[in-house]
């Protein structure tokens, strides 16, 4: 996701060449979203993986699973955090009912540490092999673009109406780290996994 969820449409007057976009300037900054659900249509727990090394000393929303990556996108580590963090405290998870996971070909996904947590947890993988995910697995399509929809509404809100700080030159910043978790959570809670499964 970019901290800058701009749309792809404007509407403005028929032949006017330029249409000038409000934007923050954030729009190739980027960040992780992972997303997941159980069969049942509950909605697992989002995780927000942002491009830092450090943790920022602001509090986050309750609803997001919040890592730090120096690249800003999952490694085994983050995996790790997200099976004992996520997955193994789903219904069930605590149980270990088995169950299974379907995720794709994802290096960190398949790795012996990943496949031995999630064994302990009497959790079966399947692995949806490379360029196959929009066939095999339709919640990535029927449940991310919802998602980033609603992610961009929250965007086109704030940018309306939300509050702003500005540097000396009087830029305007991109939204802060707790703001954009807001907009996760918010646009998660808006998805309507029932009708999806």
């Amino acid at each position: 996701m970019n901290f800058d969820m701009l749309g792809n449409k404007t509407v403005d007057f028929k032949g006017v060449r330029t249409v000038n976009v409000k934007s923050t300037g954030h729009e190739k900054t980027r960040f992780t979203v992972v997303l997941g659900c159980i069969a049942d249509g509950t909605k697992l727990k989002p995780m927000v993986i942002f491009k830092r090394k450090t943790k920022p000393k602001i509090t986050f929303p309750p609803g997001v699973l919040v890592h730090f990556h120096e690249k800003g996108w999952m490694d085994e580590n983050g995996v790790k955090l997200w099976i004992e963090n996520i997955w193994n405290r789903r219904p069930g998870g605590m149980r270990k009912e088995r169950s299974l996971l379907v995720w794709d070909m994802f290096r960190s996904h398949i790795t012996a540490n990943s496949k031995t947590r999630l064994a302990r947890n009497n959790t079966d993988i399947a692995v949806i092999p490379g360029g196959l995910t929009s066939v095999l697995q339709p919640l990535d399509v029927s449940l991310n673009k919802p998602f980033k929809d609603n992610a961009r509404a929250q965007w086109n809100e704030w940018m309306m109406n939300g509050e702003k700080s500005f540097t000396k030159n009087g830029a305007m910043r991109g939204a802060s780290l707790d703001v954009l978790c807001e907009f996760v959570i918010k646009a998660w809670d808006n998805v309507n996994v029932e009708n999806k499964i």
